[in-house]
């Protein structure tokens, strides 16, 4: 929930309009709610987060970025979502902004541009990182080792301490470590599309 909320509302003080896109439409899972935090009590009440629609029924024509958040579910739903793929190829092709934060950069594991290659490949990216999945007691759980994925697809990975702000900036491709670099990495978006609109 903060990796949505927080980036959220930086887009939003910032002109940006935002439309919310989950797998399968509807409300979709919440992790890491804190009602107390005013940013995300105003996110979970968002009559469009109870309605959100399916990634296969946007067309990636007219927008500026998109910004991938994670949960741990996210290593399941995003990696095979041919429609999650597309709609950050063609953004990207479009010469938009493709960002991800923390479990969210699971969308750029086999995301490939028109070309074929991957996304990631030769670009820094930071991702939730094996040494923090260890330290909750995931890795074991999930699918497979984030950091490691993105390694194998040749990505350049770089790495905070964990739990710490980490945020990487690689042409238009914006990503963030864990929780922690959720707004960092939102504020770096915001820098380049209003770079890119003058």
């Amino acid at each position: 929930m903060p990796e949505a909320a927080h980036p959220w509302r930086v887009f939003r003080d910032a002109g940006f309009a935002v439309d919310l896109v989950s797998v399968r439409g509807g409300r979709p899972p919440m992790d890491g709610f804190d009602g107390k935090d005013p940013t995300q009590h105003e996110f979970a009440h968002l009559p469009d987060l109870a309605a959100t629609r399916r990634a296969a029924d946007v067309d990636a024509v007219g927008y500026d970025g998109i910004f991938y958040v994670g949960g741990h579910g996210t290593m399941w739903d995003f990696p095979n979502d041919a429609d999650l793929a597309r709609l950050g190829r063609d953004i990207y092709e479009a010469d938009g902004v493709v960002a991800a934060v923390c479990h969210g950069l699971s969308a750029l594991v086999n995301l490939t541009l028109s070309n074929g290659s991957y996304l990631v490949e030769g670009k820094e990216v930071s991702a939730f990182t094996n040494a923090e999945e260890d330290a909750v007691h995931l890795g074991d759980v999930v699918p497979f080792r984030l950091q490691t994925a993105l390694e194998d697809r040749g990505a350049k990975h770089v790495a905070a301490p964990n739990f710490e702000c980490q945020v990487s900036v690689s042409e238009r491709l914006v990503t963030g470590q864990n929780p922690a670099s959720a707004t960092r990495a939102a504020e770096e978006v915001v820098r380049l599309m209003t770079k890119a609109n003058g």
